[in-house]
């Protein structure tokens, strides 16, 4: 039987979680000559975190263990909260290897072990692969394996049944392809019975310097079952106007409520574009951490966010380093709903 059968279904972030999964980052060439400070960015994370949910790291070996216990114990850290699990990754981003946990009326939560291939780019991500099983049977969960490709980042969901994703990511038949001749219909079969989505919004592509080849959770994010916020480039002439502006037409024929986003000034290190985008926050319990980068446009983006959340701290998170690393607060988190 499938898990749609079973009764399971993808939550939204919101809804409420057991723990927060982050690995602790050790693969240096992520951050070209700025790896120095990217322990502290993760201490400020977990700090963050472990007041309102358990922090769960997976961390390389007892060197790696002990490096981040120094590091948390620096940033004050509720050590009472954390739990470390030891494996082996490739890198840190744990929205896109970790498992895409499912849960179904009776409170049971499983694991959807999709598969995971470096974003089909790079070669090193095997051990990230094994992740998902590696978790199922450490946390005594069930296990469903799709046997396709799916990054966590690349999907957002409503928890009521919407599902939100890009054809530059998902559907390109030339550029880092993750299912070679799947297709749209393929796709939402695979949505529609391993995670419960009754329909799928394909916007067309994700911003500028986004090496995923356009996730989602860098463009549009449900904020509710009935909202969407997506990012607007004010810039005309900027690379991401025009795909910007696309996507909040295509959103705006939803019937979803859209709610908008700035974009910061571009960012760029040693001559290469940065995906810096305020839609990279991440919810969890009664907080949402959001990506600042030293920008006047970062007082907007958490202005927005915090009515957005008016029932959680809104809180910012200096990323100008993470980002180096390609990606921000959503792509080194991923939920374990409660």
């Amino acid at each position: 039987m499938t898990p749609l059968q079973l009764g399971f279904r993808l939550p939204a972030e919101w809804e409420p979680h057991a723990a927060t999964w982050l690995a602790w980052p050790h693969e240096r060439t992520d951050w070209p000559g700025k790896f120095a400070p990217i322990p502290w960015v993760y201490g400020e994370v977990a700090r963050r975190l472990a007041r309102v949910e358990k922090v769960r790291i997976l961390v390389e070996d007892q060197a790696a263990e002990q490096s981040a216990r120094r590091v948390f114990r620096k940033c004050a850290v509720n050590m009472d909260a954390v739990e470390f699990f030891r494996h082996r990754t490739n890198r840190s981003w744990t929205r896109d290897f970790c498992p895409v946990f499912v849960r179904n009326p009776k409170g049971e939560v499983a694991c959807g072990n999709w598969k995971f291939n470096g974003w089909a780019k790079y070669d090193n991500w095997r051990q990230d692969n094994q992740v998902p099983k590696f978790l199922a049977k450490r946390l005594k969960m069930r296990e469903f394996e799709p046997g396709i490709v799916l990054e966590g980042g690349s999907i957002d969901a409503s928890g009521a049944g919407l599902l939100v994703t890009t054809e530059e990511c998902l559907l390109s038949e030339s550029v880092q392809v993750r299912n070679p001749g799947l297709g749209r219909a393929g796709l939402e079969r695979y949505f529609a019975d391993y995670l419960g989505i009754e329909r799928t919004i394909w916007l067309k592509n994700g911003i500028a310097g986004d090496d995923t080849h356009g996730h989602i959770d860098d463009l549009a994010r449900f904020v509710d079952a009935d909202t969407v916020v997506t990012v607007v480039e004010q810039d005309r002439s900027e690379a991401n106007y025009e795909p910007l502006r696309e996507n909040l037409a295509l959103l705006k024929q939803t019937g979803l409520r859209v709610e908008t986003l700035p974009m910061p000034v571009p960012v760029y290190f040693d001559g290469q574009r940065l995906p810096a985008s305020y839609a990279n926050f991440y919810i969890a319990n009664g907080l949402v951490l959001v990506p600042t980068f030293n920008d006047p446009m970062d007082r907007v983006a958490l202005n927005t966010l915090a009515k957005l959340f008016s029932n959680r701290e809104v809180a910012g998170i200096y990323c100008g380093d993470l980002v180096l690393g390609l990606g921000t607060l959503h792509c080194m988190t991923m939920q374990q709903p409660a």
